[in-house]
This record gives C-alpha cells, structure tokens and sequence, in this order.
C-alpha cells in the first residue's frame, strides 16, 4: 500500500497494532517516602508485620498456656472474679464511688460510651491529610489521653488485687474420698471449721486440709495457737474430740 510522497507502510502480523504495556507498577521514585505502589510494596511489607507478629503470638501460646482453675462453684461467696487482663482497667473503675453502687450505669455504660464515641469521631472532627503526629494535635491528644486512662486503671488493678489469695481461690480442688458418716467428719460437720474450710476441705477462706502433710499433734498445736491469718483459739470442743478430728484429716489424702 502507498501513500504521501513515495511512502510505504509495511503491515506484518506478527505485530500489534497496539501493544499493551505489562502490569507494572508506576514508579515512584520521584516521591521518596510519600507514596508508593499498593502491590506488592505495601501489602507484602502489611503481610510480613502481620505474619512477625502472628508467629511471636504463637510462641508465647504455646510458652505460657491458659491456666485452668476449678469448676465454678455458685455456692463459693468467697470466690473473686477477675476477668482478663486486657479489660482490667473496666474492672478497677467500677470500684470507684462514681461508677460502682448506684452510679453503675455510668462506669459501665456512659463513660466507656462517651471514650468510643469521641474516639470514632475524631476522624470526622480532623480531616488534615498531614501525617506527623505533632502536626495532628486532636487524634494525637485523644490517643494518649485514652493511652494514659488504660495504662493507669490496669496498673491499679493489678498492685491492688491480691493475686496470691486469688490463685489460692482458683486452684483445681483434690479429690479426696471420705466417709461422711465417720466419727471425725461428723466432728468436723459441727465445728466452726467447715465455715472456712469446705464441706469437702476443699478451702475457702482457709487453705484445703488435703494433703497437708502435718501430723495429728501438729493439727491440735494449731488449732489452740493458730497458724498464718488464722487466730488462736478457734477450738471450743472436748479434748477427746479434737484428738479424733486431728487423726482424721491427718488421713486425708487424695488419690
């Protein structure tokens, strides 16, 4: 085919009319550090945090299980609950006079409310597109604010939960087999003891009496001179029937 002055064009099918330039990323480089191509650069980097972080996650599962405690007793008044660590900072403000009680509402409900609230709505409330945090006083301000809240109502959950008596409280119980209708349980059934040592000496608001390794004359001595938090003083039977019980629950063994 001719065309103009003497001009020829030469088709050849072997080539496309219009090539299709491949699927490559536009270049940034003329940008450094303010943009750059969503894929692969910034997902794979979103991909590697993740996936350090899942790992480590993992390892510490796997290093540090969930401790089991005994099976939820309704009966138990002198258990404490204590939920996970990440909502401690909720339970320490409901000790406080103006969310507990009367006021429950309000440490439940209204202020932990009005924290989401404000802190769904600083996106609307700071549109700039800059990204430095000290250029971004609102967010960043609301950030730490709701930053030093957490931090400082977890620290004083923690110093001030007694941790000893609740791992105590949350032990899983040993079983022990006992004849209830034997002469030292029937001593024991009707003595001030069971109140705070279970019905099944399984503990309370003293220590079980399985597997205590202290012998008959050791239980008596702390019965009449007490031991730890627990007072003197606190038999007020017969000798004769203090001998039987101390035999008794030096027997308590579990299997």
């Amino acid at each position: 085919m001719q065309r103009g002055k003497g001009m020829k064009f030469v088709g050849d099918s072997r080539i496309k009319a219009e090539g299709k330039m491949p699927n490559v990323p536009k270049d940034y480089s003329e940008y450094p550090g303010k943009t750059e191509a969503f894929w692969p650069n910034f997902l794979l980097k979103e991909w590697m945090i993740g996936a350090i972080f899942l790992i480590g996650y993992l390892i510490i599962t796997v290093a540090h299980p969930s401790p089991l405690e005994r099976q939820a007793d309704p009966t138990d008044t002198t258990y404490i609950p204590v939920p996970d660590w990440y909502f401690l900072f909720m339970y320490q403000l409901l000790k406080y006079e103006f969310a507990s009680g009367p006021y429950n509402v309000i440490g439940a409900i209204v202020i932990p409310g009005l924290a989401v609230g404000a802190l769904m709505l600083v996106p609307f409330m700071d549109t700039s597109k800059e990204r430095r945090p000290f250029k971004r006083p609102l967010p960043t301000g609301f950030m730490l604010l709701a930053f030093a809240a957490i931090f400082y109502l977890t620290y004083e959950s923690v110093v001030n939960h007694d941790w000893e008596k609740a791992k105590a409280q949350g032990a899983i119980r040993e079983e022990v087999q006992f004849d209830p209708d034997s002469e030292g349980y029937q001593i024991y059934a009707g003595s001030s003891c069971i109140s705070c040592h279970g019905g099944e000496f399984e503990g309370g608001l003293g220590p079980t009496l399985v597997n205590t390794g202290l012998t008959a004359d050791e239980i008596i001595d702390i019965a009449h001179n007490g031991i730890g938090t627990m007072p003197a003083n606190q038999w007020t039977g017969s000798e004769e029937d203090l001998q039987v019980l101390a035999e008794f629950l030096e027997s308590l063994k579990s299997e």
